[in-house]
C-alpha cells in the first residue's frame, strides 16, 4: 500500500497476512465475503457446491492481510482466516541491546 505520507511508527509493526481456508459444501453463495472484503482476495467461482450455489475462490491469496472480516460476516460459518506466519513481512527493527 502506498501512503501520501509514511506513519511515523511504521517500521516497528509486522504486516500480518492470512490462509483463507473455504468449506465449499457449508457456503449458500450470498458472496458477503466477496462484498466487504477490504483487500478484493476473494471472486466468485465458476463451481458448484453441492448445494447448486457458486462459492468463493481466492483470487489473490498473498493480498489477505488476515483482518477476518469474511469469517466474522458469514451466516454459515463457511470460511475461517488463519495467520500465516510464513508470509508475514516483518517491519521491526533489531533490538539494540
Amino acid at each position: 500500500m502506498d501512503y501520501w505520507r509514511k506513519p511515523l511508527d511504521i517500521d516497528k509493526y509486522e504486516i500480518t497476512h492470512g490462509a483463507i481456508h473455504i468449506i465449499i459444501d457449508r457456503c449458500k453463495g450470498c458472496n458477503f465475503c466477496i462484498e466487504f472484503c477490504p483487500k478484493k482476495v476473494l471472486e466468485v467461482s465458476n463451481e458448484f457446491n453441492v448445494k447448486g450455489y457458486h462459492p468463493p475462490m481466492v483470487a489473490d491469496q498473498a493480498g489477505c492481510v488476515a483482518c477476518k472480516l469474511c469469517e466474522l460476516i458469514c451466516p454459515e460459518f463457511a470460511i475461517y482466516v488463519t495467520e500465516d506466519k510464513h508470509m508475514a513481512i516483518s517491519k521491526k527493527e533489531p533490538h539494540e541491546d
